[in-house]
């Protein structure tokens, strides 16, 4: 196999395990709660604690793939996942869990922000459908996340193999990474050498994966919690409505990767908003239907799909991103994810279900704003990069 495409092969696995790590929590947070001792807003905690260790990753480990060979430091990096993932279920205290829950995160975002960048590396200006095709692959992981922990559950009613399982699948993948040569990370374009670090576009683009990752995180986390708090059905139901986010979530991703070499980011970005507003609107429309939060929630899945690699081939298109700038996003990617979902836990106590889904519209709004906000400041493509960017 061509080197290009083993290491893009390796990227789509990885992150299939990405996505298999970060949509079991939700289904399995009931049961980390009873290995515990938690009530519900005290292990929602486990998301801030998992969140900070993956922005702290997401950064140290954008400013070490800028600086070291990136497939040994992600081999190293999928060793320490599956060590710590692995330690998960075995928790008996609140303060070891969130613990142990911080340090897998900082493994987490090391690996995230590694696929993101050494990809951009590997493709340059043809990324775009490769990088939807990435995320797709942590759509595919998230869905098969909730299926596996149903079937566990179901088997021996405990959680214990579903994170015994991940552990498991990082070492083969370490292994074979470690053996791939790594990508030189590339030369500044000659348009870019003298510009200054473009800090307004950089935060505002930060902002944006706030607020995105929010809004993807607490519905992934919380929907299952969400469903079976309001009697939507029992858990085994509530975990295969979680699958239906995740499914659907893949079945945009890899939508996406065609719409990728058919429209602009922005325009992309835009029918994506539009679809996550009208999907959240319609569950608080009709808070009591089953059949809408079901079809609120799938649309919601496809509608939220492509937004995260479109907005890093957005980003690509008007400046350069190296693998600080994208350890950046990657950051705000984890401050998103670590907020919200914290926020809803506490809601669920403090006001009840039904505000989770009114924080996620307020965070769409926002998101949507930050991004036109962001066309308005950001740097002006140059003509080679514009058409590079249509040839997508």
């Amino acid at each position: 196999m061509n080197q290009k495409y083993a290491s893009t092969v390796a990227y789509y696995l990885a992150f299939i395990l990405l996505g298999l790590m970060i949509a079991a929590e939700g289904p399995t947070l009931l049961k980390l709660a009873e290995h515990t001792s938690s009530a519900l807003d005290q292990i929602s905690s486990l998301f801030l604690f998992g969140s900070l260790g993956y922005l702290l990753g997401s950064y140290i480990g954008g400013r070490l793939y800028d600086r070291v060979p990136g497939h040994r430091f992600m081999a190293g990096v999928l060793i320490f996942v599956g060590i710590t993932i692995a330690l998960v279920p075995l928790a008996s205290s609140r303060w070891v869990l969130f613990t142990v829950a911080l340090v897998s995160g900082l493994f987490k975002g090391a690996l995230d922000v590694g696929c993101n960048t050494l990809l951009l590396w590997v493709h340059n200006e043809t990324v775009g459908p490769f990088m939807n095709g990435l995320h797709a692959f942590f759509g595919v992981g998230a869905f098969i996340a909730p299926l596996i922990v149903a079937q566990v559950l179901s088997a021996t009613g405990d959680i214990y193999w579903v994170y015994w399982l991940f552990a498991i699948l990082s070492f083969p993948l370490a292994i074979w990474i470690w053996n791939l040569p790594s990508p030189a990370s590339r030369a500044v374009p000659a348009h870019h050498v003298s510009a200054p670090f473009p800090i307004l576009p950089v935060l505002i683009m930060v902002l944006c994966f706030v607020l995105y990752v929010g809004g993807e995180a607490g519905y992934g986390a919380w929907i299952y919690t969400y469903a079976f708090t309001l009697n939507f059905g029992t858990e085994v139901t509530a975990a295969y409505l979680t699958s239906a986010f995740w499914g659907a979530f893949t079945l945009g991703r890899l939508f996406g990767i065609w719409f990728s070499t058919q429209a602009r980011p922005i325009t992309i970005l835009i029918l994506d908003f539009a679809g996550c507003i009208l999907s959240v609107g319609l569950i608080l429309l009709f808070p009591q239907s089953s059949f809408v939060l079901w079809l609120g929630t799938i649309l919601f899945g496809i509608s939220q799909a492509s937004i995260f690699p479109t907005f890093l081939t957005l980003a690509e298109e008007r400046m350069h991103v190296t693998g600080t700038i994208a350890g950046l996003f990657l950051v705000g990617a984890g401050i998103g994810g670590m907020i919200l979902p914290w926020l809803i836990g506490q809601a669920f106590v403090q006001v009840g279900a039904s505000a989770m889904m009114a924080m996620i519209l307020v965070g769409i709004i926002l998101n949507w704003l930050m991004l036109i906000l962001f066309t308005k400041v950001s740097l002006r493509p140059s003509p080679v990069t514009e058409s590079a960017a249509i040839a997508d």
